[in-house]
């Protein structure tokens, strides 16, 4: 069978690609090792921690949050496998509407381990050992992301078991409530996670490397941010290195030192997520004996996307950037369209990155850390939450809005937001930073009163010392 493009893995970047292509009229197949499509992403990433976030969020507002508002009801009771349940449920719905997306746009699915034999091949081999070779003008290289693994003190690798000792995925699918969770990393991916667990009654503690949470984004951002989980109760210990993790009788014990030398502390927990950041994922394409190149794991393209064996092409998380759903589903979309002969193209400057924790953290464009090492001159404009007018009505009144922007052409480079729905109003300054708009421009758009959105305003407003309400 011989196609125009053939993508391998249907997470966000391949099964959007596929569907871009197939809309431009290339007859396109989708390959994909799962049973599901929609990769990690909906199966066991974004989607089911999204759905146990928001269900974690109602039980801790329900238990901590309604009588403040008048609303007088006995203490919650959790039902974790009817809350397990929703997130099945909702992961079923997203997989099963990638499917659907397939079949409307007459993409063709394969199930099994797709291998590059040669350019122009890909070889599948199915479940029960059946393999079937296609051919192709064009291959995409989607295949995500994986754990990245921990190397203990003594130089081995900790065994990820997903029942004591868990990555990202054993941590969707606890049957209890741990007594007391330990987090390798204050990253994205743990905070979320210890979030949820949190919310539900256990003790939470991050162990982290660096000095700072979610390492990359706005320094004050992620100090503040801190703080609010502090205040919820989670525990930090920051500069820390992980040596030790081991599995004991009544569950794991975690031993670790501060970096810059010192006394050993060990930790005894129920369960340990290990979430140190993720890594490409290649393992069976084949790679190696095509002769496609890797630096340090990442498959290397051009600025086409395209690697350095002509046809064969990447995007995702398995190439350079950050390692975003969305900034994988751009990709796939900017380079169907230049396989199609149109002007796709990524502006790699405007994509947003959220933590979806309560409250959230969103980002978008340069931190000031950053204008600072490139010589920038920039200015600053912050409002606080606690001075908005819906903010105080939704008691969310914890955060503030950040607007960064050039000191002299007042041109956006960067917003970074703390509070709830931070997820949703950073993408005002992303269609604002898309179109290359100033501060100005954002301060003099007309925002509806009374919203969380004005606090972004008057940000906007606060870069030249005007903003009304602080």
């Amino acid at each position: 069978m011989t196609y125009d493009l053939i993508v391998i893995g249907a997470g966000p970047g391949g099964y959007v690609c596929a569907i871009r292509a197939a809309q431009l009229g290339l007859k396109t197949a989708i390959v994909e090792k799962r049973k599901t499509l929609g990769g990690t992403c909906a199966n066991v990433g974004c989607i089911p921690s999204k759905a146990l976030l928001h269900a974690t969020e109602l039980f801790e507002e329900a238990g901590h949050g309604f009588a403040a508002f008048g609303i007088e009801i006995p203490a919650p009771k959790l039902n974790l496998p009817a809350m397990m349940k929703h997130k099945a449920d909702t992961v079923a719905s997203n997989v099963g509407g990638v499917a659907m997306l397939m079949k409307k746009n007459k993409v063709d699915t394969h199930y099994g381990l797709g291998t590059i034999t040669a350019p122009g091949k890909v070889e599948v081999t199915a479940d029960g050992g059946t393999k079937t070779t296609l051919e192709t003008k064009a291959i995409v290289i989607a295949t995500g992301s994986d754990v990245a693994s921990l190397r203990g003190g003594d130089g081995q690798m900790v065994a990820i078991d997903e029942k004591v000792i868990v990555s990202s995925t054993g941590a969707l699918e606890l049957d209890h409530v741990p007594g007391h969770l330990v987090i390798v990393g204050a990253g994205v991916i743990g905070l979320e996670l210890g979030s949820v667990w949190k919310r539900l009654g256990a003790k939470v503690t991050a162990v982290e490397y660096t000095d700072k949470c979610l390492g990359g984004m706005d320094a004050e951002l992620g100090k503040q941010f801190q703080r609010l989980m502090e205040k919820q109760g989670m525990i930090f210990h920051m500069s820390s290195k992980v040596t030790k993790v081991e599995t004991t009788g009544a569950g794991a014990r975690v031993t670790f030192e501060p970096v810059a030398g010192g006394a050993a502390t060990g930790l005894d927990c129920d369960v340990v997520l290990i979430a140190t950041g993720r890594v490409p994922y290649t393992t069976g394409l084949g790679l190696e004996a095509v002769g496609v190149a890797l630096e340090r794991g990442r498959v290397i393209i051009d600025d086409h996307f395209q690697t350095n064996i002509p046809g064969i092409y990447a995007i995702g998380d398995v190439v350079r950037g950050a390692m975003l759903a969305h900034k994988a589903e751009e990709e796939g979309v900017a380079l169907a369209e230049q396989l199609a002969g149109q002007a796709g193209h990524v502006n790699y400057n405007v994509i947003p990155g959220v933590v979806y924790t309560f409250p959230e953290v969103a980002s978008i464009g340069r931190t000031e850390e950053e204008l600072k090492a490139a010589g920038i001159a920039y200015k600053v404009g912050k409002f606080p939450f606690a001075a908005n007018g819906r903010a105080r009505a939704n008691r969310t009144t914890e955060g503030f809005a950040k607007v960064l922007a050039d000191a002299t052409t007042d041109r956006v480079l960067g917003v970074h937001i703390l509070g709830a729905g931070a997820g949703d109003l950073i993408h005002e300054a992303a269609v604002l930073m898309e179109f290359g708009g100033s501060a100005e421009d954002l301060a003099r758009t007309c925002h509806a009163h009374p919203t969380m959105s004005e606090a972004v305003k008057e940000a906007a407003l606060a870069v030249e010392k005007r903003a009304i309400h602080m």
